[in-house]
This record gives C-alpha cells, structure tokens and sequence, in this order.
C-alpha cells in the first residue's frame, strides 16, 4: 500500500491495527525548538529516530540530544531510543527544528529503554556499480541490540550513488515456516536527494505472475503485507528508505528469495553479510 506524503499533523502515519501491516507502527513528528510530544502505545515496543535535528527524549531514564543531522538524512549519521512497550515517552525539539521517525512493532513484553549513538550504528555496505545494486544500510536497532529488542528492526537504507536496485534478489518475509521464511510486516518511508527525484516500488504477489509498481516520491510511505518487494531510483538521483520491520513470532528476519531469481544471491558481492544482519 503507497501512502502519499502528506501533512499527518503528528498523527500516526501507520497507526496500530492498521489492515495491511498490523504488526507496524509508524508516525512523523515535527517539532520547533522547546516544543515537545509525548505518546505512549500498550502493545507496541518503538524506536524514536530523528531524521533530522536535535532531540532529547525522556521515558523515566533521560536521554539527551539525540540525533544532530542537519538539513536532511544524508547529513550525518542516525541514532536512536528505544522504548519499550506501554512507557510513555516524551520528546523536546532543542534544535531550531527536527523531524523524528517513531518505528514500532508489535509486542507483549518489556525490556529496558536505551540509546544507540552513531558509533553504536551497525553499518553494511554490499553490492556493486556493475550489478545496480550497491547500497549502504545502518542499522539503528539491529545485530548489536539482538538482546534488547523484542519483535522490532529499524535501519536506514541507501543507494550508493545515483540510481540503482535494493531489495534484489526479489525476496519476500510474508508467512511464518521456518526455517525457509518468517512473518515480518514492513513499512518503508522514501526520501530522495535532489528532493525531486523518485523512483520505482514493485510489488509482485506470485512467481511468475504480473505484480504491481507504484510511483515513490521524496516523504512516501510503503506498507508491505506480502509479496516480492524491490525498489530502485530513478538514474541521477540518490534513494533513501527508512526502514520498519516487526516480527510475528521472532525478531530475527528470514528472507525468502523469489525461484526466479534467487540464483543471482551468487552474484551480488557481499550480500549474504547483508542477510545476516536481520537479526
């Protein structure tokens, strides 16, 4: 499902028992400076992440300026706060201005709040400019928080230059049978750099059938139930996805690469370092 990007005011973008990825959560937030924004969900452990500016978040423990970036995504490195399950959060804007990311998946338990600083981010770069499919992925809550963090995953993803493929091999995460393929819902938000760039989000359904494309601009969001799910950017323009997944049964993402095309895993340099960081 394509959101187009709109004004959501600070309301969830993707809010709980939403149709398509119930086990999802995802809202915007903009803040001027000394403002704040408080929240709490009962059945959903999240991840506070600015996309841009300064931020101090306080969940019973105080964690202060988190984040930094400057005018976009591209500008710095991420970090982050987790905060677990049914604790109420409160962010204050102490930049002139930020807007922050809230990542959530659904999940009955609770573990302890943290932050994860830039040198805490895990970083994968794979692929190659002679395959189109060279990209850098930052984990925010990733490999290192395996022991923290009950269903959810949060990364940045990024094109590595001007154009290119992610999400290929076609794989699909849709239905729970191990050890093949988990369940884990999947939420995207797209940014592009220049601004006015997009790109291309398919969607296709079965092997070997006709799926869909959708048309994805700088603040789109993606929610993906089920299916084969690459993306790329159109040639000239960088491509960035912020990245939610939630877990049905377990944190650790098992991927299912399409038949058709799964054979070229061999072909695409580091790639299998890049699988085994879903967890």
């Amino acid at each position: 499902m394509h959101i187009p990007p709109f004004d959501n005011q600070n309301k969830p973008i993707v809010d709980v028992d939403n149709e398509t990825v119930p086990l999802n959560y995802f809202n915007i937030v903009k803040l001027k400076k000394g403002e704040t924004f408080r929240y709490k969900l009962d059945e959903f452990e999240t991840c506070i992440a600015p996309a841009t500016g300064l931020i101090d978040v306080d969940c019973g423990v105080r964690f202060a300026e988190i984040g930094g970036r400057g005018d976009d995504v591209w500008d710095g490195e991420p970090e982050g706060v987790y905060i677990p399950t049914a604790r109420e959060a409160e962010i204050t804007c102490k930049s002139d201005a930020a807007e922050i990311f809230i990542a959530g998946a659904k999940f009955d338990q609770t573990f302890e709040p943290f932050d994860v600083r830039r040198d805490e981010i895990d970083l994968v770069q794979y692929g190659s400019d002679d395959t189109k499919t060279h990209r850098k992925i930052k984990h925010i809550l990733g490999q290192k928080q395996k022991d923290k963090v009950g269903r959810l995953l949060v990364s940045e993803l990024y094109t590595v230059g001007a154009g290119g493929w992610s999400g290929f091999p076609s794989h699909k995460h849709d239905t729970d049978r191990l050890p093949d393929e988990t369940r884990h819902d999947e939420t995207y938000n797209f940014r592009f750099k220049p601004n006015h760039g997009s790109g291309l989000q398919m969607l296709q359904r079965e092997d070997g059938e006709v799926g869909d494309a959708y048309h994805v601009v700088d603040g789109s969001t993606f929610c993906i139930d089920k299916g084969y799910h690459p993306c790329c950017a159109l040639p000239g323009y960088e491509m960035y996805y912020f990245t939610i997944l939630g877990g049905l049964s377990q944190r650790s993402l098992k991927q299912y690469f399409q038949p058709t095309h799964a054979y070229q895993v061999e072909t695409i340099p580091g790639i299998k370092d890049m699988i085994a960081k879903f967890k």
